[in-house]
C-alpha cells in the first residue's frame, strides 16, 4: 500500500476534471511497486458508458502485460468501484483494490449507483430494463461446443 499511488490517482482525477474529458474518477494499476497503467473516466468524451476509470486502467494494463488477468497487481482508485467496475475487477483478478472516496461520497456528488445494486436483486423481468429470456434451448449448444473445445483458454 502506498499513499503515492493514491495521490497519483487523485491528481489524475483532478486533471481529468480540468481537461473536460470525463468525470471525477481515476485509477492506477501497480505491480512490483511500479505503475503499469493509469486510467481516467472517459465516458462523455468517448461516448462510451463503459469507459470508467477502473475499466480504462484495466484495459491498458492488460495490453501492456499481454494477459487478461492482473495477477500480482494492485488497483488504486479514487472512489469505491461501481457495480460494473466491480465486475471488471473480479474478472481481472488483481491482488487488492484500494479506494479513496466511498459510494456514499459519490452519491452525495450526484453519482448514485445504488439503484443498480437494487436492480440486481430484482427478478430479471421486474427490472427497469426488463431482461427477457429467449431461445435458451437453442443457445445452450454454444456451451456444449465450448465444453468440448480442447484448446480453450479458461478465464
Amino acid at each position: 500500500m502506498s499513499n503515492s499511488f493514491m495521490s497519483r490517482a487523485i491528481q489524475l482525477s483532478l486533471e481529468n476534471i480540468a481537461s473536460g474529458l470525463g468525470g471525477p474518477f481515476a485509477a492506477v494499476v501497480v505491480k512490483d511497486g511500479k505503475i503499469i497503467a493509469e486510467g481516467a473516466n472517459r465516458v462523455t468524451s468517448t461516448n462510451d458508458p463503459t469507459a470508467h476509470a477502473e475499466v480504462v486502467a484495466i484495459r491498458e494494463t492488460c495490453k501492456k502485460l499481454g494477459h487478461f488477468e492482473l495477477t500480482g497487481c494492485d488497483i488504486y482508485t479514487t472512489c469505491e468501484p461501481c457495480p460494473m467496475c466491480l465486475g471488471a475487477i473480479y474478472w481481472a483478478r488483481p491482488a487488492r483494490v484500494f479506494f479513496a472516496c466511498t459510494a456514499a461520497d459519490a452519491t452525495a456528488a450526484g453519482f448514485d449507483d445504488s439503484f443498480i445494486y437494487r436492480e440486481l436483486g430484482n427478478p430479471t423481468g421486474a427490472r427497469k430494463i426488463p431482461m427477457l429470456p429467449l431461445m435458451r434451448e437453442e443457445a445452450l449448444q454454444i456451451f456444449r461446443v465450448w465444453e468440448r473445445k480442447q484448446d480453450k483458454i479458461r478465464y
